[in-house]
């Protein structure tokens, strides 16, 4: 979605959580196959605070990051502070996974948080997921909740898109048909690669039929979040990330924009399906 957004021009992409070396080698097969090798790769903090999530892997097991032809950074916390400060354009952050490497890049150097602003996939404010009534704890958030509490406190304007309405997109039926039929190279390694993952996956939560479903897409109401809100309900409230992974209002915290509710996702989810099925 974010590489057929034409709003958006990316500059850097830095992987996140637990093994970030094969997280790297998705992102740097994925855009070597769209032709995008002009956007650098970093490689994130690794963190082993669990089983490491590797479902993909025999997608990249024979992929040598070296041979990437774009830039490779090995040290992905550093990349994202040069692409802040170097740059003369305020940065916006899309934030798809915990965020220990932009509290680490905001130890070292605070001075980013006047260059950029932040939108994350993170907190759960009124619903659960997939609309439950039981705010819960998410994963974004307790797998490093002392970092997130550094990069939402930060002096920089947060934008969230909470599991309230974030865990609500799922394309099905004729929409996930319009994915399922596109011929673009992209496209059939994002196929490809949602067949291995289901069939490795230990989020084994949903009886999925792969052939004419997708999973829960999270992550695209950031993306989306980075260039409009038409069709989002956002609201402004104070928030606090309690120490064990809660999102709170508290009137007294820093004020945090959250999207909240859905104007319309029906056609949210069409200019979805437009978006991932663009010719490039």
């Amino acid at each position: 979605m974010a590489l057929n957004s034409p709003e958006l021009d990316i500059r850097l992409i830095v992987t996140e959580r637990g093994d970030t070396e094969y997280r790297a080698k998705l992102v740097a097969k994925l855009l070597e196959i769209s032709g995008r090798t002009d956007i650098p790769v970093g490689v994130g903090t690794s963190t082993f605070q669990e089983i490491p999530v590797i479902s993909q892997r025999p997608w990249v097991e024979d992929y040598m990051l070296e041979n990437y032809p774009g830039i490779v950074y090995r040290d992905g916390v550093n990349a994202i502070i040069d692409t802040i400060m170097r740059t003369s354009d305020f940065i916006v952050i899309i934030s798809l996974g915990p965020v220990t490497n932009l509290a680490q890049a905001l130890e070292i150097e605070p001075r980013i948080s006047s260059k950029a602003r932040f939108i994350g996939m993170q907190g759960s404010l009124f619903k659960g997921r997939y609309g439950e009534e039981k705010v819960i704890p998410t994963v974004n958030i307790i797998q490093d909740v002392a970092a997130c509490q550094k990069v939402f406190e930060a002096p920089w304007d947060v934008t969230i898109t909470p599991v309230d309405t974030c865990s609500l997109i799922r394309l099905k039926e004729e929409k996930f048909q319009a994915v399922a039929k596109s011929s673009t190279p992209i496209v059939k390694a994002l196929l490809e690669n949602y067949k291995i993952w289901h069939e490795n996956t230990v989020w084994k939560h949903q009886n999925l039929d792969t052939d004419n479903e997708s999973t829960v897409l999270f992550d695209t109401e950031a993306v989306y979040m980075a260039f409009s809100e038409e069709l989002l309900d956002v609201k402004e409230y104070g928030l606090r990330v309690t120490d064990d992974g809660y999102t709170i209002i508290d009137e007294n915290a820093k004020k945090i924009r959250c999207a909240i509710g859905w104007k319309d996702l029906d056609a949210y989810e069409n200019l979805l399906v437009a978006r991932i099925t663009a010719l490039s």
